[in-house]
């Protein structure tokens, strides 16, 4: 058990190191090419911070451990949106843009409606289980393809200085670093990624069986919280910089990513079955995405205040709580 740990944290490691210097060598060969802070905070930035819920999903389908991949992405987002944006928002106060309040939030709601469909796959279709198939994977990933459509168009049609992007502090140093370089973090990156994934996953999967719980559980809780660390430490950086906007877009760009490309690339690599994932769990999403949506527009200050985040907070804890009471 001591050695699925020890697997269990290494594998983290790499996959956090990897997820950074795959970042970091992408926007580097970006910023040489001439493309903007917008767009490469939208892109890269956006795919860096799902690249861990990527790695483990994939891998967990390739590995034939589909609970613990659907597992991933649905603990994942609920913790974004009550953990983080709770944290963020008792921290100061996240300030919600007109532009985000009306197109990308709908978009997480959207998401999360999908999610919940695809858990009543049986009931709608009448087959043995709620999955999703390779099909549907395809079409989440063409959802996804006019999704970035849209973020590029959008990025386009406004003017370059209207809005601050997460790596701008960073551009300047990021055009120094060479394409000879760049090209290097990125091959280690995805190496790190691709190994850190696989040993997760396997320390993963035999802690689960070595501690009597479903694999879904432990996606849902330690598999969560481990790939959801750059998010939540991307999110606290950015409310203690005064930059609690940042957070927003951080968890809005991850949970889009999360459902649309990660779960559509693990499905369209393996079909995945609901197995240990309940409809509660989905519920739960459905319910903390309307949450978000409510709290942003709360007597149209387009705020998210202290109190709201300690509400979020309890939530998530309440959701813990019921987790281990129904294992």
């Amino acid at each position: 058990m001591i050695f699925d740990i020890v697997w269990l944290v290494a594998g983290l490691a790499a996959i956090l190191v990897g997820a950074d210097m795959l970042t970091d060598g992408s926007s580097a060969i970006a910023k040489r090419m001439g493309v903007s802070d917008l767009i490469i905070g939208l892109t890269v930035v956006a795919f860096g911070t799902s690249t861990p819920e990527l790695v483990i999903s994939v891998m967990s389908a390739v590995n034939g451990n589909d609970s613990l991949a659907v597992g991933n992405i649905v603990g994942s987002n609920i913790l974004n949106i009550l953990l983080i944006l709770g944290i963020t928002a008792l921290i100061r106060p996240i300030i919600i843009k007109k532009s985000v309040m009306t197109n990308e939030i709908p978009m997480v709601v959207l998401s999360s409606l999908i999610m919940l469909v695809f858990g009543y796959s049986a009931t709608l279709d009448g087959g043995p289980e709620d999955i999703i198939t390779r099909v549907d994977g395809i079409m989440l990933l063409i959802f996804f393809i006019l999704f970035m459509r849209y973020t590029f168009a959008s990025a386009r049609r406004k003017p370059a200085d209207s809005e601050k992007d997460p790596v701008s502090a960073d551009g300047e140093h990021l055009k120094k670093v060479t394409t000879l370089k760049a090209t290097v973090f990125i091959i280690i990156g995805l190496a790190g990624l691709i190994w850190g994934g696989d040993r997760f996953v396997d320390g993963a999967s035999s802690l689960a069986r070595h501690m009597g719980v479903s694999e879904a559980l432990i996606g849902l809780t330690i598999v969560a919280i481990g790939t959801s660390l750059p998010e939540l430490a991307t999110s606290i950086i950015a409310a203690v910089k005064d930059q609690p906007g940042l957070a927003v877009g951080n968890v809005i760009g991850s949970n889009i990513f999360n459902i649309l490309f990660v779960l559509g690339t693990a499905a369209t690599v393996a079909p995945l079955p609901f197995r240990g994932v309940t409809r509660v769990d989905l519920w739960t999403l459905m319910g903390a995405s309307i949450m978000f949506l409510v709290f942003a527009r709360a007597f149209r200050h387009r705020c998210i205040t202290r109190p709201e985040g300690v509400v979020m907070l309890v939530s998530y804890i309440a959701y813990m709580v019921w987790l281990v009471i129904a294992q």
